[in-house]
């Protein structure tokens, strides 16, 4: 699959053989094997060079992916050889991440007890975070509790609020509060429509019989702040994310005045029992912020 992977980058057999040291006839051999081994044809050789076939163009995927597998399996396995005692990883929604989850998880890590543990995050949207969990990608996963969970148990972790930042002359931004509703009348610019907050959003404004109205949809909070602050849309953003750029950007933070701004966050998992003791560990930690806030 290296070798594969090599080739196709470089869209040359002989480039592919000099940086992996190895000569091009034994890769040809190799990649013959491999067509002959899957009955199709991966590469389609050209007079200066070879580009992948469609059915290359899937295995190349495939191949990158496995190899990301394999370069985290190496990883974690030489923490534990180093004599870490734990490794944790944790999906987390790009709210969470953003807002607390990484100042959290490294106050953990501070604590002379869990120095010998580690923990490693990915960032993603509440379904893709629910669904890792559950295929075992992932030990915890920290998301909105409005997420579909399933099977999956779960444990209270901290919350967030919701408001509507406009640039300082918009319409609303001398509004003390506003109904979503009334943001419909507005371009929007959204995370990915997958992500758990846009469903929700979808939803409510298809309970007034609107649409929402998306001019831009962007990755990270940032991004949206900054499309913001450029006049061209406005954005449903956590208060406690708004809050450390809007003076910067001159922007104007509106509640929303529903009963669902407030978002509260659970940390999720398959089984409590069958949780490593550092998992464990780190599950307590994070759900005592929950109780930490009342």
């Amino acid at each position: 699959m290296r070798l594969f992977v090599s080739v196709c980058e470089l869209g040359n057999i002989a480039r592919a053989g000099e940086r992996s040291h190895i000569v091009g006839s034994a890769i040809s051999k190799r990649l013959a094997q491999l067509e002959h081994q899957l009955g199709t044809p991966l590469l389609v050789r050209k007079r200066h060079g070879v580009v992948p076939t469609p059915a290359g163009q899937t295995l190349l995927e495939h191949a990158r992916a496995m190899l990301e597998s394999a370069a985290r399996i190496e990883t974690d396995m030489q923490s534990y050889a180093a004599g870490a005692r734990g490794q944790v990883r944790i999906l987390a929604s790009v709210s969470a991440m953003t807002e607390s989850l990484a100042d959290d998880v490294a106050g953990f890590l501070q604590m002379p007890a869990h120095r010998s543990i580690q923990v490693d995050m990915e960032e993603h949207v509440s379904p893709e975070i629910v669904r890792g969990v559950r295929e075992g990608l992932a030990s915890l996963g920290v998301c909105w509790d409005a997420a579909d969970l399933g099977a999956l148990q779960s444990r209270p972790y901290r919350s967030d609020h919701l408001c509507i930042v406009v640039p300082g002359r918009h319409p609303l931004a001398g509004r003390k509060s506003v109904r979503f509703e009334q943001t419909l009348d507005f371009e929007h610019v959204s995370l990915p429509v997958n992500s758990a907050v846009q469903v929700m959003l979808q939803r409510r404004a298809a309970a007034h019989g609107r649409s929402l109205r998306r001019r831009v949809i962007v990755s990270n909070f940032e991004a949206a702040l900054r499309v913001v602050h450029a006049g061209l849309a406005i954005s449903v953003v956590p208060r406690e994310v708004a809050q450390l750029q809007a003076a910067a950007y001159g922007l104007r933070l509106v509640p929303l005045a529903e009963p669902w701004a407030e978002r509260r966050f659970i940390v999720c998992f398959r089984d409590a029992q069958l949780l490593s003791s550092a998992a464990q560990l780190l599950l307590e930690h994070l759900a005592s912020k929950h109780a930490a806030a009342g």
